[in-house]
Protein backbone atom coordinates (compact mmCIF):
# COMPACT_ATOMS: atom_id res chain seq x y z
CA UNK A 1 0.00 0.00 0.00
CA UNK A 2 2.62 2.41 0.79
CA UNK A 3 4.38 1.64 -2.64
CA UNK A 4 1.46 2.75 -4.48
CA UNK A 5 1.11 6.16 -2.56
CA UNK A 6 4.35 6.67 -3.85
CA UNK A 7 4.22 5.12 -7.35
CA UNK A 8 1.56 7.14 -8.04
CA UNK A 9 2.93 10.61 -7.63
CA UNK A 10 6.05 9.66 -8.75
CA UNK A 11 3.89 8.43 -12.42
CA UNK A 12 2.31 12.25 -12.01
CA UNK A 13 5.37 13.71 -11.53
CA UNK A 14 6.82 12.21 -14.35
CA UNK A 15 3.87 12.75 -16.69
CA UNK A 16 4.00 16.72 -16.00
CA UNK A 17 7.75 17.06 -16.61
CA UNK A 18 7.27 15.48 -20.05
CA UNK A 19 4.04 17.73 -20.69
CA UNK A 20 6.75 20.77 -20.02
CA UNK A 21 10.08 19.44 -21.95
CA UNK A 22 8.17 17.82 -24.59
CA UNK A 23 4.82 19.21 -25.16
CA UNK A 24 4.04 22.42 -23.43
CA UNK A 25 5.31 25.62 -25.45
CA UNK A 26 5.48 28.94 -24.56
CA UNK A 27 3.94 31.26 -27.08
CA UNK A 28 4.45 34.43 -26.35
CA UNK A 29 6.42 36.01 -28.83
CA UNK A 30 8.27 38.84 -27.39
CA UNK A 31 10.63 39.82 -30.10
CA UNK A 32 8.80 40.92 -33.61
CA UNK A 33 9.06 44.52 -33.66
CA UNK A 34 5.86 46.49 -34.83
CA UNK A 35 7.96 47.64 -37.99
CA UNK A 36 8.49 43.81 -39.41
CA UNK A 37 6.86 43.49 -42.46
CA UNK A 38 8.17 39.51 -42.13
CA UNK A 39 8.37 36.84 -39.59
CA UNK A 40 9.79 33.51 -39.71
CA UNK A 41 9.02 31.28 -36.93
CA UNK A 42 10.45 27.61 -35.74
CA UNK A 43 9.04 25.23 -34.00
CA UNK A 44 12.35 24.42 -31.80
CA UNK A 45 10.74 21.12 -29.83
CA UNK A 46 9.16 19.95 -32.96
CA UNK A 47 11.89 20.37 -35.13
CA UNK A 48 13.85 18.71 -32.15
CA UNK A 49 11.09 16.29 -31.85
CA UNK A 50 11.63 15.04 -35.68
CA UNK A 51 15.42 14.92 -35.40
CA UNK A 52 15.53 12.41 -32.35
CA UNK A 53 12.96 10.13 -34.18
CA UNK A 54 15.29 10.21 -37.60
CA UNK A 55 17.87 9.27 -35.63
CA UNK A 56 17.00 6.90 -33.64
CA UNK A 57 15.67 5.46 -37.40
CA UNK A 58 19.20 5.45 -38.32
CA UNK A 59 21.60 4.30 -35.91
CA UNK A 60 24.33 4.30 -38.37
CA UNK A 61 24.36 8.24 -38.07
CA UNK A 62 24.82 7.73 -33.99
CA UNK A 63 28.97 7.73 -33.63
CA UNK A 64 29.17 10.49 -36.40
CA UNK A 65 27.10 12.62 -34.81
CA UNK A 66 28.95 12.36 -31.64
CA UNK A 67 31.56 13.16 -33.50
CA UNK A 68 30.06 15.97 -34.87
CA UNK A 69 29.06 17.35 -31.86
CA UNK A 70 32.06 17.03 -29.85
CA UNK A 71 34.32 18.62 -32.07
CA UNK A 72 31.71 21.82 -32.83
CA UNK A 73 30.31 22.48 -29.91
CA UNK A 74 27.26 22.01 -27.94
CA UNK A 75 24.36 24.66 -28.76
CA UNK A 76 22.65 24.06 -25.72
CA UNK A 77 26.12 24.57 -23.69
CA UNK A 78 26.45 27.53 -25.24
CA UNK A 79 25.11 30.43 -22.67
CA UNK A 80 22.30 30.84 -24.80
CA UNK A 81 18.29 29.72 -23.42
CA UNK A 82 17.00 27.79 -26.09
CA UNK A 83 13.30 29.31 -26.82
CA UNK A 84 10.61 26.87 -27.67
CA UNK A 85 9.80 29.16 -30.76
CA UNK A 86 12.76 30.73 -32.67
CA UNK A 87 11.75 34.45 -34.17
CA UNK A 88 13.85 35.75 -37.53
CA UNK A 89 12.19 39.40 -38.79
CA UNK A 90 12.78 41.68 -41.70
CA UNK A 91 12.15 45.20 -41.39
CA UNK A 92 10.13 47.63 -43.37
CA UNK A 93 12.54 49.30 -45.82
CA UNK A 94 15.16 47.08 -45.16
CA UNK A 95 16.75 45.01 -47.90
CA UNK A 96 15.57 41.49 -48.69
CA UNK A 97 18.54 39.91 -47.30
CA UNK A 98 18.40 41.63 -44.28
CA UNK A 99 17.00 39.21 -41.68
CA UNK A 100 17.34 39.48 -37.80
CA UNK A 101 16.76 37.36 -34.44
CA UNK A 102 16.78 38.14 -31.15
CA UNK A 103 17.97 35.60 -28.21
CA UNK A 104 18.30 35.50 -24.57
CA UNK A 105 21.10 34.57 -22.40
CA UNK A 106 21.53 32.73 -19.68
CA UNK A 107 25.46 33.36 -19.53
CA UNK A 108 26.83 36.33 -22.39
CA UNK A 109 30.63 35.04 -20.90
CA UNK A 110 29.83 31.37 -21.22
CA UNK A 111 28.18 33.04 -25.23
CA UNK A 112 31.27 34.22 -26.65
CA UNK A 113 33.81 31.38 -25.79
CA UNK A 114 31.31 29.92 -27.77
CA UNK A 115 31.19 31.96 -30.52
CA UNK A 116 35.20 32.22 -30.38
CA UNK A 117 35.23 28.17 -30.57
CA UNK A 118 32.89 28.97 -33.99
CA UNK A 119 35.84 31.00 -35.35
CA UNK A 120 33.81 34.21 -34.80
CA UNK A 121 35.67 37.69 -35.14
CA UNK A 122 35.59 39.65 -32.49
CA UNK A 123 34.97 43.47 -33.76
CA UNK A 124 35.02 45.21 -30.68
CA UNK A 125 31.92 46.46 -28.31
CA UNK A 126 30.59 43.08 -27.67
CA UNK A 127 29.86 42.58 -31.68
CA UNK A 128 31.23 39.72 -33.37
CA UNK A 129 31.15 38.20 -37.59
CA UNK A 130 31.80 34.70 -39.40
CA UNK A 131 31.21 35.40 -42.91
CA UNK A 132 27.29 36.91 -43.51
CA UNK A 133 26.45 36.09 -39.70
CA UNK A 134 26.69 39.42 -37.36
CA UNK A 135 26.16 39.02 -33.61
CA UNK A 136 25.80 41.52 -30.96
CA UNK A 137 25.82 41.14 -26.82
CA UNK A 138 23.34 43.31 -25.05
CA UNK A 139 23.54 42.65 -21.25
CA UNK A 140 21.16 39.17 -21.53
CA UNK A 141 20.46 39.18 -24.95
CA UNK A 142 22.15 38.81 -28.29
CA UNK A 143 20.87 40.18 -31.80
CA UNK A 144 21.51 37.78 -34.42
CA UNK A 145 21.62 39.26 -38.36
CA UNK A 146 22.97 38.50 -42.20
CA UNK A 147 23.64 42.09 -41.48
CA UNK A 148 24.42 44.42 -38.37
CA UNK A 149 23.30 48.05 -40.25
CA UNK A 150 19.72 47.88 -37.85
CA UNK A 151 21.25 46.68 -35.00
CA UNK A 152 21.33 50.17 -33.16
CA UNK A 153 17.59 50.55 -34.15
CA UNK A 154 17.00 46.97 -32.69
CA UNK A 155 18.43 47.36 -29.50
CA UNK A 156 17.04 51.06 -29.12
CA UNK A 157 13.03 50.24 -29.86
CA UNK A 158 12.85 46.23 -28.64
CA UNK A 159 15.68 45.59 -26.07
CA UNK A 160 15.59 49.28 -24.20
CA UNK A 161 11.82 49.25 -24.28
CA UNK A 162 9.05 47.64 -22.04
CA UNK A 163 6.71 48.77 -24.73
CA UNK A 164 6.97 46.30 -27.51
CA UNK A 165 4.06 44.55 -28.07
CA UNK A 166 3.77 40.66 -27.15
CA UNK A 167 2.40 38.45 -29.94
CA UNK A 168 1.15 35.06 -30.03
CA UNK A 169 2.44 32.31 -32.05
CA UNK A 170 -1.27 30.87 -32.69
CA UNK A 171 -1.28 33.99 -35.10
CA UNK A 172 1.47 32.74 -37.27
CA UNK A 173 2.32 28.77 -37.02
CA UNK A 174 -0.28 25.58 -36.80
CA UNK A 175 1.37 22.92 -35.82
CA UNK A 176 4.40 22.73 -38.29
CA UNK A 177 8.12 22.70 -37.74
CA UNK A 178 8.06 26.53 -39.22
CA UNK A 179 6.23 29.09 -41.08
CA UNK A 180 6.77 32.56 -42.68
CA UNK A 181 4.73 35.20 -42.50
CA UNK A 182 3.77 38.83 -44.23
CA UNK A 183 2.81 41.68 -42.55
CA UNK A 184 0.71 43.87 -44.01
CA UNK A 185 -1.29 46.44 -41.37
CA UNK A 186 -3.45 43.97 -39.21
CA UNK A 187 -3.40 41.37 -41.96
CA UNK A 188 -1.12 38.23 -41.60
CA UNK A 189 -0.63 36.08 -44.10
CA UNK A 190 1.00 32.94 -43.48
CA UNK A 191 2.63 29.88 -45.22
CA UNK A 192 3.66 27.02 -43.47
CA UNK A 193 7.05 24.84 -43.42
CA UNK A 194 7.23 21.24 -43.55
CA UNK A 195 10.15 19.46 -43.04
CA UNK A 196 10.18 16.21 -45.02
CA UNK A 197 12.91 13.25 -45.74
CA UNK A 198 13.98 14.59 -48.88
CA UNK A 199 12.50 17.91 -49.51
CA UNK A 200 11.46 21.44 -47.75
CA UNK A 201 7.86 22.70 -48.44
CA UNK A 202 6.33 26.18 -48.27
CA UNK A 203 2.86 26.92 -49.17
CA UNK A 204 -0.81 28.60 -47.72
CA UNK A 205 -2.59 25.33 -49.14
CA UNK A 206 -2.80 21.53 -48.43
CA UNK A 207 -3.14 20.66 -51.86
CA UNK A 208 0.10 19.56 -53.32
CA UNK A 209 -1.36 18.27 -56.27
CA UNK A 210 -0.95 20.82 -58.80
CA UNK A 211 2.57 22.24 -57.73
CA UNK A 212 3.80 18.39 -58.19
CA UNK A 213 1.96 17.79 -61.56
CA UNK A 214 4.08 21.07 -62.72
CA UNK A 215 7.22 19.66 -61.01
CA UNK A 216 6.65 16.50 -63.11
CA UNK A 217 5.90 18.10 -66.50
CA UNK A 218 9.56 20.25 -65.60
CA UNK A 219 11.52 17.18 -64.18
CA UNK A 220 11.97 15.75 -67.89
CA UNK A 221 13.84 18.67 -69.18
CA UNK A 222 17.37 19.45 -68.41
CA UNK A 223 17.15 23.48 -68.73
CA UNK A 224 19.13 25.54 -65.50
CA UNK A 225 16.49 27.76 -65.02
CA UNK A 226 12.41 28.16 -66.73
CA UNK A 227 9.78 30.33 -65.68
CA UNK A 228 6.42 31.37 -66.47
CA UNK A 229 5.13 34.57 -64.78
CA UNK A 230 1.50 36.41 -65.20
CA UNK A 231 1.18 40.03 -64.44
CA UNK A 232 0.08 39.78 -61.37
CA UNK A 233 3.68 37.42 -60.41
CA UNK A 234 5.42 40.08 -62.17
CA UNK A 235 4.35 42.59 -59.92
CA UNK A 236 4.59 40.48 -56.93
CA UNK A 237 8.31 39.90 -57.87
CA UNK A 238 9.65 43.48 -59.05
CA UNK A 239 8.63 44.41 -55.46
CA UNK A 240 11.96 42.76 -54.60
CA UNK A 241 13.81 44.82 -56.97
CA UNK A 242 11.79 47.91 -58.27
CA UNK A 243 8.66 48.68 -57.23
CA UNK A 244 7.72 50.59 -60.41
CA UNK A 245 9.10 48.44 -63.38
CA UNK A 246 6.08 46.14 -63.32
CA UNK A 247 3.70 49.00 -64.39
CA UNK A 248 6.00 50.79 -66.32
CA UNK A 249 7.11 48.45 -68.60
CA UNK A 250 2.98 47.38 -68.94
CA UNK A 251 4.21 43.60 -68.66
CA UNK A 252 1.60 40.92 -68.78
CA UNK A 253 3.16 37.79 -69.46
CA UNK A 254 6.97 36.55 -68.86
CA UNK A 255 8.78 33.85 -69.84
CA UNK A 256 12.02 32.97 -69.53
CA UNK A 257 15.05 30.03 -70.38
CA UNK A 258 18.03 29.71 -69.45
CA UNK A 259 21.47 27.34 -69.22
CA UNK A 260 24.66 27.83 -67.79
CA UNK A 261 28.43 27.07 -69.43
CA UNK A 262 31.53 28.05 -68.68
CA UNK A 263 33.69 29.94 -70.65
CA UNK A 264 37.27 31.44 -71.15
CA UNK A 265 37.13 35.09 -70.43
CA UNK A 266 40.00 37.22 -71.60
CA UNK A 267 41.83 40.01 -69.41
CA UNK A 268 44.01 42.68 -70.89
CA UNK A 269 46.37 44.65 -68.97
CA UNK A 270 49.46 46.03 -69.88
CA UNK A 271 53.48 46.30 -68.17
CA UNK A 272 56.49 48.37 -69.38
CA UNK A 273 59.52 46.70 -70.49
CA UNK A 274 62.79 47.63 -69.77
CA UNK A 275 62.92 50.54 -71.95
CA UNK A 276 59.51 51.73 -70.65
CA UNK A 277 57.55 50.88 -73.65
CA UNK A 278 54.08 49.78 -73.33
CA UNK A 279 53.26 46.01 -73.59
CA UNK A 280 49.76 44.11 -73.87
CA UNK A 281 49.59 41.25 -71.39
CA UNK A 282 46.57 38.43 -72.17
CA UNK A 283 45.77 36.79 -69.64
CA UNK A 284 43.11 33.91 -69.28
CA UNK A 285 40.01 33.02 -66.97
CA UNK A 286 37.04 30.17 -66.62
CA UNK A 287 34.12 32.25 -66.08
CA UNK A 288 30.75 31.12 -65.53
CA UNK A 289 27.94 32.47 -67.56
CA UNK A 290 24.38 31.72 -68.75
CA UNK A 291 22.82 31.34 -72.39
CA UNK A 292 19.05 32.49 -72.36
CA UNK A 293 15.95 33.75 -74.02
CA UNK A 294 13.57 36.32 -72.66
CA UNK A 295 10.20 36.81 -73.78
CA UNK A 296 8.34 40.02 -72.15
CA UNK A 297 4.51 40.17 -73.80
CA UNK A 298 3.32 43.84 -73.17
CA UNK A 299 0.18 45.07 -73.43
CA UNK A 300 1.46 48.11 -75.72
CA UNK A 301 5.03 47.00 -76.70
CA UNK A 302 6.05 50.21 -77.91
CA UNK A 303 5.43 51.86 -74.40
CA UNK A 304 7.70 48.70 -73.03
CA UNK A 305 10.78 49.90 -75.63
CA UNK A 306 10.25 53.29 -74.66
CA UNK A 307 10.58 52.63 -70.75
CA UNK A 308 13.63 50.25 -71.53
CA UNK A 309 14.71 53.58 -74.09
CA UNK A 310 14.61 55.81 -71.40
CA UNK A 311 16.03 53.91 -68.77
CA UNK A 312 19.08 53.85 -70.81
CA UNK A 313 18.64 49.71 -70.73
CA UNK A 314 18.75 49.80 -74.40
CA UNK A 315 21.94 51.12 -76.24
CA UNK A 316 22.68 51.64 -79.92
CA UNK A 317 23.30 48.05 -80.57
CA UNK A 318 20.29 47.09 -79.32
CA UNK A 319 21.92 45.74 -76.26
CA UNK A 320 19.90 45.02 -72.83
CA UNK A 321 22.26 46.56 -71.02
CA UNK A 322 20.41 45.96 -67.38
CA UNK A 323 21.49 42.42 -68.09
CA UNK A 324 24.96 42.18 -66.58
CA UNK A 325 25.71 38.90 -68.95
CA UNK A 326 26.86 40.26 -72.55
CA UNK A 327 26.95 40.31 -75.01
CA UNK A 328 22.97 40.18 -76.04
CA UNK A 329 20.28 41.29 -78.43
CA UNK A 330 17.09 42.85 -77.86
CA UNK A 331 14.30 42.98 -80.65
CA UNK A 332 10.69 44.07 -80.51
CA UNK A 333 7.61 42.96 -82.48
CA UNK A 334 3.78 43.03 -82.58
CA UNK A 335 3.03 41.06 -79.17
CA UNK A 336 6.53 41.34 -77.11
CA UNK A 337 9.75 42.19 -76.45
CA UNK A 338 13.15 39.06 -76.60
CA UNK A 339 15.85 39.48 -75.29
CA UNK A 340 18.37 36.89 -76.33
CA UNK A 341 22.28 36.01 -75.58
CA UNK A 342 23.92 36.39 -78.81
CA UNK A 343 26.36 33.31 -77.76
CA UNK A 344 23.88 30.70 -77.53
CA UNK A 345 20.49 31.60 -77.66
CA UNK A 346 17.65 28.91 -76.57
CA UNK A 347 14.35 28.07 -78.33
CA UNK A 348 11.31 28.97 -75.58
CA UNK A 349 9.48 25.88 -74.75
CA UNK A 350 5.89 25.19 -74.92
CA UNK A 351 3.86 27.38 -73.04
CA UNK A 352 2.32 25.33 -69.52
CA UNK A 353 -0.41 28.11 -68.97
CA UNK A 354 1.08 28.12 -65.14
CA UNK A 355 2.89 30.05 -62.82
CA UNK A 356 6.26 28.98 -61.83
CA UNK A 357 9.88 29.36 -61.36
CA UNK A 358 12.32 26.47 -61.26
CA UNK A 359 15.65 26.53 -61.08
CA UNK A 360 17.78 22.99 -61.41
CA UNK A 361 20.52 22.65 -59.75
CA UNK A 362 24.17 23.06 -61.45
CA UNK A 363 27.45 22.07 -60.36
CA UNK A 364 28.74 25.26 -62.52
CA UNK A 365 26.40 27.45 -60.24
CA UNK A 366 27.63 26.77 -56.55
CA UNK A 367 31.21 26.23 -57.69
CA UNK A 368 31.34 29.80 -58.74
CA UNK A 369 29.86 30.92 -55.54
CA UNK A 370 33.14 31.82 -53.97
CA UNK A 371 32.09 33.97 -51.02
CA UNK A 372 30.29 30.43 -49.46
CA UNK A 373 32.25 28.11 -47.22
CA UNK A 374 32.21 24.70 -47.36
CA UNK A 375 29.30 24.04 -45.22
CA UNK A 376 26.86 26.05 -47.60
CA UNK A 377 28.71 25.07 -50.93
CA UNK A 378 27.50 21.11 -49.87
CA UNK A 379 23.92 22.17 -48.99
CA UNK A 380 23.48 24.10 -52.38
CA UNK A 381 25.32 21.02 -53.91
CA UNK A 382 22.72 18.48 -52.06
CA UNK A 383 19.61 20.48 -53.93
CA UNK A 384 18.03 19.06 -56.68
CA UNK A 385 15.63 21.92 -57.62
CA UNK A 386 13.79 24.76 -56.43
CA UNK A 387 10.06 25.15 -57.51
CA UNK A 388 7.55 28.06 -57.26
CA UNK A 389 4.28 27.72 -58.40
CA UNK A 390 1.25 29.76 -57.86
CA UNK A 391 -2.52 29.22 -59.07
CA UNK A 392 -5.01 31.93 -57.85
CA UNK A 393 -4.69 32.60 -54.24
CA UNK A 394 -2.67 29.23 -53.26
CA UNK A 395 1.32 29.44 -53.39
CA UNK A 396 4.06 26.88 -52.73
CA UNK A 397 7.73 26.63 -52.74
CA UNK A 398 9.51 23.00 -52.56
CA UNK A 399 13.53 22.52 -52.03
CA UNK A 400 13.94 19.22 -53.32
CA UNK A 401 16.95 17.74 -52.21
CA UNK A 402 18.82 14.30 -54.13
CA UNK A 403 17.82 11.09 -52.87
CA UNK A 404 20.04 9.98 -49.78
CA UNK A 405 20.62 7.24 -47.20
CA UNK A 406 19.85 10.20 -44.43
CA UNK A 407 16.61 12.70 -44.11
CA UNK A 408 17.51 16.18 -44.34
CA UNK A 409 17.58 17.06 -40.81
CA UNK A 410 20.65 14.63 -40.46
CA UNK A 411 22.03 15.99 -43.56
CA UNK A 412 21.96 19.43 -43.00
Amino acid sequence: MNKKKIIVPLVLLLAIAVYFVVFYKNKNLRYIPENADAVVLIDIKKVTGQYLFSLATHPSHWSGSKAKGKSSGSLKDSGIRIPDFLQIFHLKDTKFSEWYSILELKDSQKFITFLKKQNFVDKGNNRFQKDQLFIMINGDHCVAGTSDLAFEKIQKNILKTSSNPVLDADQFIHNTAGSISFISGKKIQNFSIELHDNEIEIKNNSNPEILNAVASKLQNGNHFLELELDKVNIRNFSRFFNKSIADSSRAIYFKAIADLEQVNDTIISYEYDDNFNEVEKKTFQKITQPNYTLDIKSDDPQKTWKYFKSKKWVNSENQFTAIPFQPNKISQNNDDVVIKSSRKPITLSPRLQENYIFIRNNALLYSSLKTLGNTEKRIISDIDYVLYGNRSKDYWVKIKAKNGELPLILRW
